[in-house]
């Protein structure tokens, strides 16, 4: 692959930041997340590390290594809960804030440290003005996926809410104990602390949103929140959980409409369709936001890997926002934060599929049994544990009928391409410019072992083309990567 090019996902293959929140400090751009463990089995099992790029680069990240630990937590000294999705914001005295829950206990924490990727320290917990944690009493509503904003006049607010279709099984911490209602507004003191007046409720759940204009993209959790000029937009994940959603006002407390869906981490809507069947992706919830870095908006958000919810990774997207405010939908794509077509020559990874689907289509993961549900489907995996290293992510398990599609390349004179792959069975791999379109090159798989490279000289038009590989014949193959001559 081209060192010098963004591609989705942005990190190295080895690692898994879903829920990401960016943001630019000085002249870098900073992803906060949560940290998954490859293969793991719960969400959110590894400690919060940052990685952050120079804005002029957005293919050189850097590794800023672990910010804060598990244990570093008073309520969870030997670490077995998990901290889920956080979030970071610049405080009025310049120190920088991250804000994070306990795994499924409505224990809201704060920490703080003097420089966006240093090590931070336990700062206390989100508490009444009298010292008492805020929403700790049976009966009392859940914290859940903090949202901090900190407002050009310097006010705090913290949004906060959890919202599933469905009742949360009451053997989980705390759930049995909480009320679930929708999205809420906390404003806090200078402290970023302790709240400051009564919490206000601005997103109805699913059921309890009639009329408001959220109906069927009703919120579920995810909250963040952005200003650009004179408008707030907020976004989230809905109740559908692929997808990221927005929604404008003119006050940061409430009055806001909703927008629209930005991103689908299957496709789903932007197509006409809306059934998991017609995903172009496995979905799975989605986290994220938006940022400008050097007049380009994107949004950031997250796609599901070894066929289920707890190995997530980053990807990003270029959007447009209208002068009327709105943003259209964008399609999932290969490159991202390239913000525009990759080099049509070189080696690329197979890793940076944007569509994936079997001869079934695709479907949304589940927790846990996906090598049982998704068995005859392809996936994207790595050889060996989780680590901070050696990457090895690959397509596994493409059989007659799967497809793996790549947007999008800026083609110039193409002759030949080839494609790494071990197979079980024997073969051909189909290449178009279009999904169930006709091949315009068609490359012979044999059996192998290990990885091997098989070619075929193509013919195909010059400019902006998305390519798509469809495996047909029997056995199964693990495809890692494909050469464009």
């Amino acid at each position: 692959m081209k060192n010098n090019q963004a591609v989705n996902p942005f990190l190295p293959s080895y690692e898994y930041i879903p829920d990401g929140e960016p943001y630019v400090f000085g002249d870098r751009v900073y992803v906060y997340g949560s940290h998954d463990r490859f293969n793991g089995k719960l969400f959110c099992m590894n400690d919060y590390v940052c990685w952050s790029a120079p804005v002029d680069d957005l293919a050189d990240w850097k590794y800023e290594g672990v910010i804060y630990r598990k244990v570093q937590d008073p309520k969870n000294r030997l670490g077995l809960f998990q901290m889920f999705a956080p979030d970071v914001a610049k405080g009025p005295d310049g120190k920088y804030y991250l804000y994070y829950t306990l795994g499924f206990r409505s224990i809201m924490a704060v920490a703080v440290c003097d420089t966006p990727s240093g090590s931070y320290d336990f700062y206390g917990y989100i508490s009444l003005p009298t010292g008492e944690r805020l929403w700790n009493q049976k009966g009392d509503l859940y914290l859940f996926d903090p949202g901090i904003f900190v407002d050009d006049d310097g006010k705090v607010y913290l949004y906060s809410g959890f919202a599933p279709k469905q009742d949360v099984p009451s053997i989980l911490t705390d759930f049995k104990r909480k009320t679930f209602k929708g999205g809420y507004v906390i404003e806090l003191e200078s402290d970023m602390k302790t709240v400051k007046g009564e919490p206000k409720l601005i997103f109805h759940r699913e059921g309890e949103a009639e009329g408001t204009g959220f109906e069927g993209h009703e919120f579920f959790e995810a909250s963040s929140m952005r200003k650009i000029n004179d408008t707030y937009y907020f976004i989230y994940s809905s109740i559908n959980g692929h997808e990221l959603c927005y929604a404008t006002s003119k006050s940061p407390t409430g009055g806001f409409k909703y927008g629209g869906t930005i991103v689908s981490n299957g496709d789903l809507y932007i197509n006409g369709y809306s059934e998991d069947e017609q995903a172009y992706n496995y979905i799975g919830n989605n986290h994220g936001s938006i940022i400008c870095i050097k007049e380009q908006w994107y949004v950031f958000y997250h796609r599901q890997t070894n066929r289920h919810h707890y190995s997530r990774q980053a990807l990003a997207e270029p959007i447009v926002i209208k002068e009327d405010g709105t943003i259209p939908q964008v399609e999932m794509t290969s490159s991202g934060l390239k913000n525009g077509p990759l080099v049509g020559h070189g080696e690329y990874e197979a890793r940076i599929a944007c569509n994936l689907m079997s001869k079934e289509g695709a479907g949304r993961y589940g927790t846990y049994f996906g090598n049982i549900t998704f068995r005859n489907h392809p996936y994207f995996t790595q050889t060996g544990r989780d680590r901070e290293n050696n990457p090895t992510q690959y397509i596994a398990n493409m059989m007659d009928g799967a497809v793996a599609g790549f947007k999008c390349f800026m083609i110039e004179d193409l002759k030949k391409i080839a494609v790494q792959v071990r197979a079980t069975g024997e073969g051909e791999m189909l290449v178009s410019t279009k999904l169930s379109s006709e091949p315009f090159a068609r490359i012979t798989i044999h059996k192998t072992q290990s990885y091997a490279y098989f070619q075929t000289e193509v013919a195909m038009e010059n400019g902006k083309q998305a390519l798509y590989f469809t495996y047909k014949g029997s056995g199964k193959v693990d495809f890692r990567s494909f050469v464009l001559e």
